[in-house]
């Protein structure tokens, strides 16, 4: 019997049997149609932002680190910051066909991970609330969340149902 290959990342074979399952990671957004599944994981103060279409069932997410940039610095990554990731999102959507008109969002993430009285121990917060000032400027609706606490989250749309569930360790799965 031979021992496990260490240069193996045990992630890797765990996805590696589901070609439908699309992990995306921090700063990154991904449009994709019905068959396929979009999850991120490791959310703590990020924010996952679903936003979905179910006429077309084709959805997008992205994994917001930041409400902005500060201080002038300028990301060549929109989806690091909430205030450039949901209307590029939703310009993305909008070249694959879907009318914002029918666009439904869902968010989880912003918890408190750090302590203290810095502006660090409040971007759990503020990521929320800058994710759901964006969308209210363009009249797209929240239909479910799972934000706050003090707990990373695991998030996971099938694109066929829009069926949405967040998974953490203290609380298990979730359905939103």
């Amino acid at each position: 019997m031979s021992s496990p290959d260490p240069q193996v990342d045990a992630r890797d074979l765990f996805f590696q049997d589901d070609p439908d399952l699309i992990e995306v990671g921090i700063g990154e957004l991904v449009i994709a149609e019905s068959p396929k599944r979009l999850m991120t994981p490791a959310l703590g103060s990020c924010v996952a932002l679903v936003l979905y279409d179910p006429f077309a069932r084709r959805g997008g997410l992205g994994h917001i680190m930041l409400p902005g940039p500060h201080n002038g610095i300028e990301d060549d990554s929109p989806g690091r910051f909430a205030d450039y990731a949901v209307i590029e999102l939703v310009r993305m959507l909008g070249e694959r066909g879907s009318f914002r008109r029918r666009i439904q969002a869902r968010i989880a993430g912003g918890a408190a991970m750090f302590r203290g009285e810095s502006s660090v121990s409040t971007i759990g917060a503020r990521n929320v609330a800058a994710v759901k000032r964006q969308l209210a400027l363009m009249s797209i609706p929240v239909m479910a969340e799972d934000t706050g606490e003090a707990h990373a989250r695991t998030l996971e749309i099938t694109l066929e149902t829009g069926e949405t569930i967040v998974r953490s360790y203290r609380f298990g799965m979730r359905k939103l």
